[in-house]
């Protein structure tokens, strides 16, 4: 019954705020960002992101700090979507910060990657705080990337918290399940919506959602000495691997690392499908995302019939990042 509350208000918290951002042209995309002008030729409110974090903080159950910290980091992506913080640097220490607040009021660290030289640097206190902060930076800064087509970003972490609900049902293992649950369906109405290209998410929305599925991953992990890191690994690798991608290519390019540009995966997968359809553009984009998050929930399923074998995961991490490489490159020539 819960979840059917919680359906009702998130699908009515859309269409009020919205209705309100967009009678009072505020918190619009106003094209700052290619990427988010890339597929769409409409304004639309940029609302993921408040539209989540009220929906989840009426119903999930956080200790105070923690909504303070996902406030914190609602409100850096907020400045970044108005244009106010537009220093990417500025916003990256502000990262840095917030996530670091969070790690040591929580102690919530990766405890082993199964390599034996760099689980002992993980007995180290500092080490542990930089390697959890730098996961969850490229956690974040990689959803943001992937949030350029519409579906992408929320059918990813759909996809994500559908995976960890059956696992923590089959295994019993003791986890916050029903705020999973309430996460997932705020997401399901967010992508009905998202669908149609009602809303962006916008900065605030990516941070927000990667960062609650991250942690809550990080604690995941630590449960039950079945599950591989290497099984996180797999369900996290394409916005952490578009992260890591988009920095290096830039970086070869010369360009500035930290600039938004139009030469993502997704980006590319959409042009293709623009040649292939007479469609209109918000449908294309749309049936990109699912496109993609189709392949990824098949490479979800494969991980966890493999959930313990940690050399079969790490197998499924190369040939993702293989076909990746491979589909970029080919797109990227034609």
């Amino acid at each position: 019954m819960l979840e059917i509350g919680v359906l009702l208000i998130s699908f009515f918290l859309c269409l009020v705020i919205n209705y309100i951002l967009s009678n009072n042209n505020f918190l619009i995309d106003k094209k700052f960002f290619p990427h988010k002008s890339f597929v769409s030729k409409k304004s639309v409110p940029i609302s993921g992101g408040l539209i989540f974090t009220i929906s989840t903080l009426l119903f999930l159950r956080f200790d105070t700090t923690f909504n303070y910290i996902i406030f914190l980091i609602l409100v850096v992506g907020l400045l970044s979507d108005l244009n106010i913080l537009k220093s990417p640097y500025k916003r990256f220490f502000l990262q840095i910060a917030i996530i670091l607040v969070l790690i040591f009021l929580s102690k919530n660290f990766i405890s082993s990657i199964r390599i034996p030289l760099f689980d002992h640097l993980l007995t180290y206190s500092l080490f542990k705080y930089f390697f959890a902060i730098f996961c969850l930076l490229v956690l974040i800064n990689g959803s943001n990337f992937i949030d350029g087509v519409n579906t992408l970003l929320i059918g990813y972490f759909i996809s994500v918290i559908l995976v960890m609900i059956v696992l923590i049902n089959k295994y019993n293992l003791y986890f916050e399940l029903q705020n999973l649950k309430i996460i997932f369906s705020v997401l399901l109405v967010l992508f009905a919506f998202n669908f149609f290209e009602k809303f962006f998410c916008g900065d605030g929305g990516s941070y927000v959602i990667s960062l609650i599925v991250g942690f809550y991953l990080i604690e995941l992990s630590n449960l039950d000495l079945i599950i591989s890191p290497y099984f996180i690994a797999c369900l996290l690798w394409y916005p952490a691997y578009e992260c890591l991608f988009s920095m290096v290519r830039k970086k070869i390019k010369k360009l500035e690392i930290t600039s938004p540009d139009n030469s993502h995966l997704h980006q590319l997968i959409f042009i293709f499908f623009k040649k292939k359809m007479k469609l209109k553009r918000w449908i294309i984009s749309s049936i990109t995302g699912i496109a993609i998050n189709t392949y990824n929930l098949f490479i979800f399923s494969i991980a966890y019939i493999n959930i313990s074998q940690t050399k079969i995961l790490v197998s499924i991490i190369i040939l993702n990042i293989f076909l990746y490489n491979f589909v970029y490159f080919v797109l990227k020539k034609n």
